[in-house]
């Protein structure tokens, strides 16, 4: 049975988001949180506790055990994209682009 768990309106870029999904993708939960505790990414907490709400949601709603989870699915949706414009030289503006991301996680059991 598959549990999911979602965070919407991430405040950063989904291509950095997905370097540090790419590393746990196919692991065991276990596994994938030792491997954020020792990533260098800011956004590497914030995955590690969509985790772990994953995994109390697979403790309380199905009974589940803990142990025997694995991540079958995660991924990195473009959310919506904060404009905010800076002004440049001869009175001219730029657009700046602040990313937003929607994180999905699947766990599953062996």
């Amino acid at each position: 049975m598959e549990i999911t768990a979602k965070a919407r309106y991430v405040r950063i870029s989904p291509r950095k988001a997905r370097l540090v999904v790419d590393l746990v993708r196919g692991e065991k939960v276990e596994e994938a949180l030792n491997i954020l505790a020792f990533t260098n990414k800011t956004f590497a907490q914030k995955l590690t506790k969509l985790i772990n709400s994953a995994v109390a949601n697979a403790q309380h709603n199905t009974n589940m055990d803990a142990d025997t989870l694995w991540i079958k699915r995660i991924y990195v949706d473009g959310g919506p994209v904060l404009k905010r414009y800076m002004p440049r030289a001869m009175g001219r503006t730029t657009m700046i682009r602040k990313r937003t991301s929607h994180i999905t996680v699947v766990l599953d059991e062996k």
